[in-house]
């Protein structure tokens, strides 16, 4: 039998194998995102469209908050967590425009 310490020990690896794993899930899911909004940026300044979409951003917060709320997410850090991305991808797309 092991000892507590050592228990202990191993469950924190692994947790922190499994953050670590996540962690690189959530990087290269925001890159291929950014790929998709990068691409919308262009199109958007190539008809002329304004970099911002309010009616799409509110509807993509709502969206956000009622998935966080199914995975057990605080419903107020995924809104933070995308107006964040809403905000970086607004100022990719006025880049475009210019």
């Amino acid at each position: 039998m092991t000892d507590p310490v050592t228990r202990a020990a191993t469950l924190l690896k692994g947790h922190r194998q499994s953050i670590d794993r996540l962690d690189a899930i959530l990087v290269y899911t925001l890159g291929e995102r950014f790929k998709h909004t990068q691409a919308v940026g262009k199109l958007k300044a190539e008809h002329e469209l304004p970099p911002s979409d309010p009616a799409r951003e509110a509807a993509q917060i709502a969206r956000l908050e009622d998935l966080a709320v199914q995975a057990d997410l605080d419903p107020e850090f995924a809104k933070k967590f995308l107006n964040f991305i809403i905000a970086e991808v607004i100022q990719h797309h006025q880049k475009h425009q210019e």
